[in-house]
């Protein structure tokens, strides 16, 4: 049997859960893709990325939703994106997909005018310790996190007190990964994170983020929660000037922002492989990616 689209998933949420409200969201999402895909004529499928059985020569293209055990699986997830590139269409790309696993891309996006938070790398294998970075950088609060992560997989707030406290965790990751710093912002705490989800280059719909007293992290993995947002005329086109920044047009992306501490809007992340894209609050838009997703077939 030939299918248009495959939407994937990882195995933990191919089935509804009617006790864990987290897994009926992202099913109830990616249903909402398939629901759109079929309105518009495309016979579709849903499938976890790692389907050992499943002929991926078969599939027109395959949609990337909730594949969110890749960077857990990073090196197994990365053999199979370049074999399953030469038998069907990804989307989005491989080529996007490979820049946007790595954090580094916020330094070509700076390069072409987006204004990032201020980051600093450390690279693999690097001798340094914690205390040296914030003497040398001369900053006193901190985020500690992965170049290749998800789901704030260990992120970490630092301050010249805890520092010691990280040192050996930081130390066993420097061994094997890249890592970035940035200074804490503060306005993600008092103000939250705005997520602007763009389709095709243009704007559709945004979400307010906001952590749990007492945290700093908004993912609603850690209690932080959500509602409705209406951006500004200048967030929206900082939100379709990054998207138009990528070396090729995405068909979906959520462009994280915030206001940094000098009251400037700044990108904190710009999501291109499975990024939640709460349909489940904007059912119109699961139309408009699947409009964008029948253009990249014809």
């Amino acid at each position: 049997m030939l299918y248009d689209v495959v939407i994937l998933t990882d195995s933990r949420y191919l089935n509804d859960s009617k006790t864990n409200n987290y897994k009926h969201n992202v099913y109830y999402e990616d249903r909402l893709v398939y629901h759109a895909l079929e309105q518009i004529g495309l016979k579709t499928l849903r499938l976890a990325w790692d389907d050992q059985f499943f002929d991926w020569s078969t599939t027109k293209a395959i949609l990337f939703r909730s594949t969110w055990d890749y960077f857990d699986r990073f090196d197994e997830f990365s053999n199979w994106l370049e074999s399953v590139s030469s038998e069907t269409l990804l989307l989005n790309s491989e080529k996007l997909i490979r820049w946007n696993i790595d954090k580094h891309y916020l330094l070509d996006l700076q390069i072409k005018g987006i204004h990032i938070a201020k980051s600093h790398f450390i690279e693999k294998g690097s001798k340094v310790t914690l205390a040296q970075l914030h003497d040398i950088l001369n900053w006193s609060e901190t985020v500690l996190k992965p170049c290749v992560s998800g789901a704030a997989r260990h992120t970490y707030k630092l301050s010249l007190e805890t520092i010691n406290d990280h040192e050996k965790i930081f130390q066993d990751l420097i061994t094997s990964e890249s890592l970035m710093l940035q200074p804490f912002q503060h306005n993600i705490v008092k103000k939250g994170e705005i997520s602007m989800m763009v389709f095709n280059g243009v704007y559709s719909h945004a979400i307010l983020k906001k952590a749990k007293a007492g945290d700093f992290r908004v993912q609603d993995d850690f209690g932080g929660t959500i509602e409705d947002y209406s951006p500004t005329k200048e967030e929206i086109l900082f939100a379709e000037t990054t998207v138009s920044a990528c070396s090729e047009l995405p068909i979906y992306a959520r462009v994280d922002i915030f206001e940094d501490n000098g009251g400037d809007i700044a990108l904190s992340e710009l999501e291109l492989i499975e990024p939640e894209l709460w349909f489940r609050r904007h059912k119109n838009a699961a139309l408009a990616l699947a409009n964008g997703v029948r253009k990249m077939l014809s």
